[in-house]
């Protein structure tokens, strides 16, 4: 670099905005931290040991000059000499820290702007969410048959929520979708709730199955069925649902608020539907035979959707498990049903009748038995009239299949039977399966 010329300045990377290094640059950078500096005098070695000319490396010192990579040291006696004596390298770190310290400063004070407008933002949104409670009241007044109104955001939500929370009196009724909520969300609701139960209010909450196998609503369910408050459990709920004290109710809404009812009659509609679903809902419970149980209910659940055609990413989400979990019962479905797609599972699980809805327990309600009237109460057995010849007894069934004998040929009033009430011919829905292809392959023969 011939003195008295002055620095071109560095090519800027558009996309960075940081000078850019090519590989001439950094070799001899490279070779600038091994020999400790880099002279005029030692800028002909530096390009025949790096395989550069000397133009290269004249241009690479001006970028890693324009870089912050090399520092310039000029005479003590001569500052104002045209060139410098020497050029010292500099860490890539305190490079950075050199070319970049204004920009990140400047950063930092735009940020700085940024947050004290929020805060301004917020401040405002809060002064005029303070006034909703007001105008619902008004509202409320001017239209006392009943009212349908709609929150613009979870702000104003969660603002109404905390007012008629306080105001609550005597039940609180909810219906939560999904199958594990946020921590955050359950550690914000855990105190107002805990607050209503210490009120007296009660408190009924329905969740989906998939929540039991979910940690922190676990331990949330648990904190408040001591605290007194009721849970139950069903395969689908409905997505969002609170209803407090019968005289207002909040949907969500498609714009992410949410909808207020005090119209009566869908009140008294939303009602209905909450107490039918509680009706047919399971308590939450904890432990390896209530996992046991709601994985079983859930399987059903499955089935029901596969028999009605819908795909895994769609059962996952209405039952609000995740979609490895239902591609792995719906794998050990078909596994125990010997079918080889999801179509057939549908049609067997039809046939076998396990699409339908379960049949009440008979122990709970004798009268719902269908074979109370034609079987005899348990008790001993009446003894053989004189003269009546003693019934032989009936060989016990053998599966058409497989030819294992069936282990109860005979059901009990309270087994499962078959549609129609026919006992089970087969000791497997394996074995079922295997039966019906061996009948088609039979038919497709006789007309070939």
């Amino acid at each position: 670099m011939e003195p008295g010329t002055s620095p071109r300045p560095p090519v800027l990377d558009p996309a960075t905005g940081v000078p850019a290094l090519d590989s001439t640059a950094v070799a001899l950078y490279r070779w600038t931290v091994v020999h400790e500096r880099l002279t005029p005098a030692s800028l002909a070695q530096a390009a025949a040991e790096t395989d550069l000319t000397l133009p290269e490396c004249e241009a690479a010192v001006r970028q890693l000059t324009g870089a912050c990579l090399l520092q310039e040291l000029r005479a003590p006696d001569d500052p104002a000499a045209a060139g410098p004596t020497a050029w010292l390298p500099v860490s890539p770190q305190a490079a950075t820290a050199q070319l970049l310290s204004a920009r990140d400063t400047a950063l930092r004070a735009h940020e700085e702007a940024l947050r004290e407008q929020r805060r301004v933002i917020q401040q405002q949104r809060d002064g005029l969410a303070a006034l909703l409670p007001v105008y619902l009241q008004a509202r409320q007044q001017a239209f006392p048959q009943g009212t349908i109104d709609r929150l613009p955001d979870k702000f104003a939500v969660r603002s109404l929520l905390a007012d008629v929370m306080d105001s609550c009196r005597s039940e609180v009724l909810v219906s939560k979708h999904g199958g594990s909520f946020p921590p955050a969300a359950l550690r914000e609701a855990l105190p107002r709730d805990l607050a209503l139960l210490e009120r007296g209010v009660r408190m009924r909450s329905l969740y989906q199955h998939a929540t039991r196998f979910d940690q922190p609503t676990r331990v949330h369910a648990g904190r408040l069925i001591e605290a007194g408050a009721e849970i139950r459990t069903l395969p689908e709920v409905l997505p969002q649902l609170i209803i407090v004290d019968g005289s207002l109710a909040l949907l969500p809404a498609s714009s992410g608020g949410a909808l207020i009812i005090r119209e009566p009659d869908l009140l008294s509609y939303l009602l209905t539907v909450f107490e039918r679903d509680w009706e047919n809902a399971t308590p939450f419970a904890n432990g390896p035979q209530a996992a046991h149980d709601v994985t079983k209910t859930v399987k059903q659940s499955i089935l029901v959707l596969l028999a009605k055609g819908l795909k895994d990413e769609s059962i996952a989400r209405r039952l609000g498990i995740s979609l490895r979990t239902c591609r792995r019962h719906v794998s050990e479905l078909l596994d125990s049903l010997g079918a080889h797609s999801r179509f057939e599972a549908g049609v067997v699980a039809e046939r076998l009748g396990l699409t339908s809805h379960p049949a009440p327990d008979p122990a709970e309600d004798p009268t719902e038995d269908p074979t109370a009237a034609t079987e005899p109460a348990a008790g001993p057995e009446p003894a053989t009239e004189p003269g009546a010849e003693a019934a032989e007894p009936v060989p016990a069934a053998a599966c058409p299949a497989c030819g294992e004998p069936l282990t109860d040929p005979a059901p009990s009033p309270g087994a499962r039977r078959r549609p129609g009430g026919r006992p089970p011919r087969y000791c497997s829905p394996r074995c079922r399966s295997r039966a019906y292809r061996a009948r088609q392959k039979e038919r497709t023969e006789d007309v070939t």
